[in-house]
């Protein structure tokens, strides 16, 4: 304690006359606009007062939380990546993995959790991009909730917004150049179950023959993301791709084994090759929910599809997707046949 006490971020000194605060940590000077040697170090008091105050509120968390956490005052940032990446498992835990290595966190990697200031992850956020945003924003709530600091490093409003770049739908177009452009057989199926399902591509390279149910024309898998089953009927259109794939084991044996990055490069590859340009494997997510949203599909199956967490149904079902409303007449008129069904979707 008799060393904090002692700590002083700012001395005194005189140039011609007027007296200086020099700050020992960045070298800055700063003029106290006196000559008064009784003034300037009336100042240059308030001035350390006003850090060493921080600094005091910082010991004393930390004397508090060691007394239930012997470990709090060693423990940095790369101690909170590790432990925040047990409680994953999957392409969940992959993702993780590969967000820790983003360069911009080398800036606190080594710095101890109680020791960061907002200045710090500025810095990181500066450096970074949109996917550091998001993670150093887990990272801070990680430590937070595990009772690691004491109080927030950047206040809620603090945090830069994020912005992630627009992301569209696959046309029916596209999707038919895609799909005659392929000239591997296993890859066109895979991007026809990318378009009839609106899996992930993930999701739907893991299909086996098993989840398909020929007699009630349903297909059901869990979702690698979040484990929770997904039930989704289909139509003939898919039907005759599954029926040109394997009956026995995995649908498709090679996609299955291969990395999220590996399939998105072959799929940008056949994009060029159509002249398509904008578009990735995640957009088959938006064109089902949006091709859902027009047909008068009801959000509630189209959740069931895609997930209730999906952004896709969500920006879908929210502006995104171009709807012509019918008249109200046509729709009172209708509605007396007792089939509303066939007006929503025509």
């Amino acid at each position: 304690m008799a060393a904090l006490q002692m700590t002083q971020r700012y001395s005194l000194f005189r140039r011609g006359g007027i007296f200086y605060a020099q700050d020992s940590e960045s070298g800055q000077q700063t003029s106290l606009r006196t000559k008064d040697r009784s003034e300037a170090l009336a100042l240059l008091h308030a001035r350390n007062e006003a850090f060493r105050q921080p600094l005091l509120n910082l010991q004393m968390a930390r004397t508090y939380l060691a007394a239930s956490d012997p470990e709090v005052s060693k423990r940095n940032w790369s101690a909170v990546m590790d432990e925040m990446g047990k409680s994953k498992a999957g392409v969940t835990l992959h993702r993780h993995v590969t967000a820790m290595k983003d360069h911009a966190f080398d800036l606190i990697r080594d710095k101890p959790i109680l020791e960061t200031q907002a200045l710090h992850f500025t810095r990181v956020l500066d450096a970074g991009g949109v996917s550091t945003n998001v993670f150093l924003r887990r990272l801070h709530n990680f430590a937070m909730g595990m009772n690691w600091l004491p109080w927030p490093i950047l206040p809620k409003r603090r945090w830069p917004t994020i912005r992630f770049k627009e992301k569209r739908a696959v046309t029916e177009e596209e999707h038919r150049k895609i799909v005659e452009g392929e000239n591997n057989p296993e890859r066109r199926s895979f991007y026809e179950c990318c378009w009839h399902l609106g899996g992930s591509q993930s999701d739907v390279a893991s299909l086996s023959a098993e989840d398909v149910d020929w007699v009630n024309q349903v297909v059901s898998f869990h979702r690698k993301k979040t484990g929770t089953p997904a039930i989704v009927r289909f139509g003939e259109d898919l039907a005759r791709v599954f029926r040109s794939l394997p009956r026995i084991g995995a649908l498709f044996p090679k996609h299955r084994f291969l990395k999220e990055g590996h399939r998105a490069r072959e799929f940008s590859r056949c994009c060029r090759r159509v002249g398509i340009s904008g578009i990735s494997l995640h957009s088959y997510r938006y064109a089902w929910a949006e091709r859902a949203k027009v047909c008068g599909y009801p959000e509630r199956f189209a959740q069931e599809a895609l997930g209730h967490q999906s952004k896709a149904v969500h920006r879908a079902y929210s502006k995104k997707a171009q709807v012509i409303l019918p008249s109200l007449e046509d729709y009172e008129r209708t509605a007396k046949t007792g089939d509303p069904l066939r007006l929503a979707s025509a």
